[in-house]
């Protein structure tokens, strides 16, 4: 379990850095089957959920994390009806998917209950209620195989996990072999997206192989990235589809759809940021064609 004290949290980046903020309350510390958690109240961002040492998320900025993952390749798609979502045991990225006219069907699978449980208890501004949507099958198994033997097939699959540290529970889905699987169960219209890590300079590399290992999979493969600040900087995700490019939507097209599908106000996501988020910088883009690693199993991708 990483350190934490009465006064501070901290979250080591890489073994050279770390990230570090004031703690007014731990709310709950312990360990489940698969990792350890934390609930902390922050000052400067809310309550914060941590997994294994590091944040997931805060209450102060977790919607810009969650409209960045959801949102882009929901609003690629023509008529979301089915999503699959694998991880997500704070309930925020079912809470945006069912705000979605369209959606008529989400299974949920997060493998560790007692994170969901927890997050239900203790951070209910996340979920708003997600979970008791008729709309929704919760399930706690193991995302992997329940993918492998499903003969269902989803618009949209929504990949949200904790990082591939080398001894969680998430890292053989961040895969060549996981990705290749997972394209057989989208519909011919069907889109992934995916949190793919950090996109500082000084810690790309799981960025760029993430979106050089969907591009085994996939013949479209969106990757971008946004600002969160509880998180350090800017941080990356990706949408993949064999048919679908989100960089083709206009902002005015995006803005058209926004309305015409979502039952909320978003305060993140709209036509502009659509066009901005995927406009990557330079060094990033030279980074992605100097970096061609592919995740496999035998060679699995370990962040710090």
């Amino acid at each position: 379990m990483k350190k934490m004290s009465a006064n501070w949290f901290w979250e080591f980046v890489t073994p050279h850095l770390i990230q570090q903020f004031s703690i007014s309350d731990i709310i709950y510390n312990g360990m489940t089957k698969y990792q350890s958690v934390q609930v902390i109240d922050t000052p400067g961002f809310g309550k914060c959920l941590i997994l294994d040492g590091k944040i997931q998320c805060s209450e102060s900025d977790e919607f810009i994390y969650h409209e960045a993952l959801v949102h882009p390749p929901m609003i690629t798609h023509p008529g979301p009806e089915t999503v699959f979502i694998a991880g997500g045991g704070e309930g925020a990225t079912l809470r945006e998917v069912l705000a979605h006219s369209s959606v008529k069907r989400v299974v949920m699978v997060d493998i560790d209950r007692q994170v969901v449980d927890l997050c239900r208890k203790y951070l209910p501004s996340l979920s708003q209620g997600a979970f008791e949507d008729g709309r929704v099958e919760l399930l706690h198994v193991d995302a992997l195989k329940y993918l492998e033997d499903t003969k269902e097939n989803f618009d949209v699959v929504i990949i949200d996990l904790t990082e591939p540290l080398e001894e969680g529970p998430s890292y053989l889905l961040y895969t060549r072999e996981f990705y290749q699987g997972l394209k057989d169960k989208l519909t011919p219209d069907g889109l992934i997206a995916l949190q793919s890590g950090s996109t500082s300079m000084i810690i790309a590399f799981g960025f760029t192989a993430v979106a050089n290992t969907l591009g085994t999979a996939f013949s479209i493969v969106a990757p971008y990235q946004t600002e969160i600040p509880s998180f350090g900087g800017t941080w990356g995700f990706a949408v993949a589809s064999q048919n679908l490019d989100p960089r083709e939507l206009l902002p005015e097209e995006v803005d058209r759809r926004i309305s015409s599908r979502i039952n909320k106000d978003l305060r993140f996501y709209d036509g502009i940021t659509h066009r901005g988020i995927f406009s990557l910088p330079k060094y990033l883009r030279e980074e992605m064609n100097r970096d061609k690693r592919i995740i496999t199993r035998d060679q699995p991708l370990f962040t710090y």
